[in-house]
C-alpha cells in the first residue's frame, strides 16, 4: 500500500456530482491503472450493466454476520456457490456518489445487495449500505490492479456516525478489480476477522459491454 496518507488525495467535502476516484488513488496510481479500468471508475462514467459467474463462499460466522447485519441494508451475502450467474450494475445517484448493485443467480432479484460509494465526513471516501451499515475505505493502485481496504465500520444515521467496533465488524474488507484484457475483468472481495479468519470470499470474471478495442 502507498504510504501517502488518503486524505492528501481527497476532494472536498463539497465534491461535484460525479465521484472521481483518481483524486482518492492519487495521479501516480491512477497513471498506472489500465485504461479500461480508469475509464470504468472515471469521474462522470456511463451508467453500465457487466454480467458474469462468480464464486461466492462464506463461513459459518460470515452466515451469520450476513443474516444480523441484513436490518442495516448490508452488502453482504451467505450465498456459497461456484459458477453462479451474476449482474453488477453502476448507477450514479445524482449527488456525487456511485450505486453498485450486483444481483446473484439467473432470475434477477433472486438475491440482492446494494451500496453506494461516495465523499464522506472530511472528504473520505466511504461505501453506504441503504440501511447505513458503512465502511471508511483507502483506495489505491497494486501491480496493475485498483484496491480498496476498508479502514473502518460506522453506522450512519442522519448526521450521526456510530462506530463499530472491529471485533463486531464481519472483519476488513478488501475488494479488487483487475482488468483481464479483452474486455473482461476480475472482481475479488474478501473479508477476514481478526478472531475468526475468512468471514467471506467472493470472485468472479465479468464482460465489459462498453470495452473497445
Amino acid at each position: 500500500m502507498p504510504s501517502t496518507s488518503l486524505t492528501s488525495f481527497a476532494p472536498a467535502a463539497h465534491a461535484a456530482r460525479h465521484l472521481d476516484l483518481a483524486d482518492y488513488v492519487g495521479a501516480a496510481g491512477w497513471a498506472r491503472l489500465p485504461a479500461a479500468v480508469r475509464r470504468r471508475f472515471g469521474a462522470g462514467h456511463p451508467d453500465v450493466d457487466y454480467t458474469g459467474r462468480m464464486e461466492l463462499r462464506c463461513s459459518a460466522i460470515g452466515r451469520l454476520y450476513a443474516g444480523l447485519s441484513r436490518a442495516f441494508g448490508s452488502p453482504l451475502t451467505g450465498l456459497r456457490a461456484s459458477g453462479l450467474a451474476a449482474t453488477v450494475r453502476v448507477r450514479s445517484n445524482g449527488q456525487g456518489g456511485v450505486v453498485w448493485e450486483r444481483l446473484f443467480g439467473d432470475a434477477a432479484g433472486a438475491a440482492t445487495v446494494r451500496s453506494t460509494k461516495e465523499p464522506g465526513a472530511g472528504g473520505q471516501l466511504t461505501e453506504r449500505t441503504d440501511g447505513g451499515l458503512s465502511m471508511a475505505l483507502d483506495v489505491f493502485e497494486e501491480d496493475g490492479s485498483l484496491v480498496f481496504h476498508s479502514r473502518r465500520f460506522f453506522l450512519a444515521l442522519g448526521r450521526l456516525r456510530i462506530p463499530v467496533p472491529q471485533w463486531l465488524s464481519p472483519g476488513q474488507c478488501c475488494v479488487t478489480h483487475t482488468d483481464l484484457g479483452g474486455g473482461d475483468f476480475r472482481f475479488t472481495l474478501s473479508m477476514a476477522h481478526p478472531l475468526w479468519g475468512e468471514t467471506f470470499y467472493q470472485s468472479g470474471v465479468f464482460t465489459d459491454p462498453l470495452h473497445v478495442e
